[in-house]
């Protein structure tokens, strides 16, 4: 009897081809999209509003239709606001710059959905991330995929063995490229979609827009430099993360950033470029892939953003946290991000920037403004 797995379909063309994949290997497929956030701005180009727009439910139910599988919409509008739209708000508001996807994946996909998949009697839930599983003497490893410039996996990070256990990731083993020429050798009506680059529940929105629909007029405050001289004066804490130039409204010599978000005390503070950069940072809510951290120091090829270079550091795991030493300073390390650990094309872990030291290597003064 063929294997069942739930397919997490977006509209787009990669899940889209995820199913079509495991259909051609032998499974039975149901398709599933999460109806997460319906609240379309009306004004939004037609691929700007939202992953759970009327047209891409449509363009998901059609390529089921085709392709000759059920599909279902499960409404998880509730649990989508709560545990992703509200601590995104919240994070800003404490200063840290949070990552939407990160959220979405850990407790809606790989824990709600996947809790789902096996209520309904399905063996595996599939999704059209970039990114492969390895099974080896009894253990799962999650690798990158195939594809480096749509590499998905640093948003995967928190998967551990129960989660790759239950998961497939067809199209990881294939370029983008590849993928489009499989859609459309299937006449699959997707095929030439564009990907969706955003976050799904802002369609386009600034973000700073959205926080002030959802929190109205933020208490204003002191824009400081690092001796704490007051030069300017901003809308809102919320409204600022670390690296920003724009927008600041401080006349200088040179360039000024954000260099600091102080929400304890409503201040953003700035300095040179040379200030971005910082040697060490902490992590926490820490997981492993393997499930436990490792006893000694490990070294490591660290990733501090989702389209940021790896760098060489050693990580020192405590418990659900991390110290994390790079070999060389790395720019704007911003609380609320991920910081994933690699090993070659293996993610070991990963975790949530909590702080950042403040000590400055002497490297760093002649870095150039960006």
């Amino acid at each position: 009897m063929a294997q069942r797995v739930m397919v997490a379909m977006s509209g787009g063309v990669d899940s889209s081809v995820a199913a079509a994949l495991l259909l051609e290997q032998g499974y039975e497929v149901v398709g599933v999209t999460m109806r997460l956030w319906t609240k379309e701005r009306p004004d939004a180009p037609p691929h700007h509003r939202g992953c759970c727009s009327i047209e891409e439910t449509d363009d998901a139910r059609r390529v089921a239709g085709l392709l000759g599988f059920p599909y279902y919409v499960l409404n998880f509008e509730r649990e989508f606001e709560r545990t992703v739209v509200d601590t995104f708000v919240t994070e800003y508001t404490r200063g840290r710059t949070p990552n939407p996807c990160l959220a979405c994946n850990q407790f809606l996909k790989f824990d709600l959905l996947l809790r789902r998949a096996r209520a309904l009697g399905c063996d595996y839930l599939a999704t059209g991330h970039y990114a492969r599983i390895r099974e080896q003497d009894g253990r799962f490893h999650l690798l990158k995929a195939v594809d480096a410039a749509k590499d998905q996996s640093y948003v995967l990070y928190p998967l551990g063995q129960r989660e790759l256990a239950q998961l497939l990731l067809p199209i990881g083993h294939y370029p983008k490229s590849e993928v489009r020429a499989i859609a459309a050798r299937l006449g699959l009506p997707v095929a030439g979609k564009p990907d969706s680059q955003e976050i799904c529940f802002l369609q386009g929105q600034d973000y700073r827009d959205f926080l002030r629909e959802r929190l109205g007029r933020l208490p204003t405050g002191e824009i400081v430099d690092e001796q704490g001289r007051v030069l300017a004066y901003h809308p809102g804490a919320a409204n600022f993360t670390v690296g920003q130039r724009r927008g600041l409204g401080v006349a200088a010599a040179e360039p000024r950033y954000v260099i600091q978000v102080d929400a304890a005390r409503n201040r953003v503070v700035v300095g040179s470029a040379a200030r971005l950069f910082r040697r060490v940072l902490w992590a926490e809510e820490v997981r492993w892939v393997a499930g436990q951290p490792p006893i000694e120091p490990l070294r490591v090829q660290a990733k501090v953003r989702y389209r940021a270079p790896e760098a060489a550091a050693t990580v020192i795991a405590t418990g659900t946290t991390a110290r994390v030493e790079f070999d060389e300073p790395q720019r704007a390390l911003s609380p609320g991000q991920a910081v994933v650990f690699y090993q070659g094309e293996e993610v070991l872990g990963g975790g949530v920037i909590a702080v950042v030291e403040q000590e400055v290597s002497e490297q760093a003064n002649d870095c150039p403004a960006l």
